[in-house]
């Protein structure tokens, strides 16, 4: 793919992440890299105000400085009944420095003040609300330019304890009534199909061509 060459660098230290992105671009024929890959990076300073945003400035901000076409994601967990937190502020829901164990706390600590919603169909398990995983791409070249910016999401409900033993996250917390699983319990290969991740890499693959 010409905007991209034979290598990309995936903006982004998590290991989650790089294992959801890494095989969508392998079957390519593109080699993937992360920034765990390069020493001495410039500081990321993510204070847009929409994950479209961020992403743009996370994908520039390694792209200028290693010079290689970059592709950088901001996700995020949008609850209804929080107007829409944590959004933006996902991953630093509890504080700066917070843990996924911290957030998913802070989480289930505001959804309890408030009146359960029931259960999400007959004999599935109690809901807290409904919410959504939201995902926005930004790929831009060797020069920082965009190439292709998408968005794209995943609909689901909070459950008031976690269950299952992958991904990360809210991934726990996150249930799927169509699988009766959270995002927690689908394997990397389920979640890919399902994830807002995978839809939005799938919507980035349409747009370049």
């Amino acid at each position: 793919m010409r905007e991209i060459g034979n290598e990309i660098v995936i903006a982004t230290s998590n290991a989650g992440k790089v294992k959801e992105f890494a095989p969508l671009f392998q079957e390519k024929g593109i080699a993937v890299k992360s920034l765990r890959d390069f020493d001495d990076l410039p500081e990321i300073i993510e204070d847009g105000e929409t994950f479209a945003a961020n992403a743009l400035i996370k994908a520039r901000t390694i792209a200028l400085h290693l010079r290689l076409p970059v592709i950088a994601d901001d996700s995020g967990l949008t609850v209804d009944r929080l107007g829409g937190e944590p959004g933006v502020y996902s991953a630093r829901y509890a504080g700066a420095h917070a843990t996924d164990e911290q957030n998913n706390r802070k989480l289930l600590d505001r959804l309890k003040q408030l009146p359960a919603v029931g259960q999400s169909e007959a004999g599935g398990p109690e809901i807290l609300s409904p919410a959504r995983f939201v995902c926005a791409i930004c790929l831009v070249n060797a020069d920082g330019e965009p190439v292709a910016e998408v968005e794209d999401y995943c609909e689901g409900a909070i459950l008031p304890q976690g269950r299952g033993e992958y991904g990360f996250g809210y991934d726990p917390l996150f249930y799927l009534p169509a699988y009766g699983k959270t995002m927690a319990e689908l394997s990397i290969e389920q979640k890919n199909k399902v994830s807002h991740r995978g839809h939005a890499i799938r919507r980035l693959w349409e747009a370049l061509q």
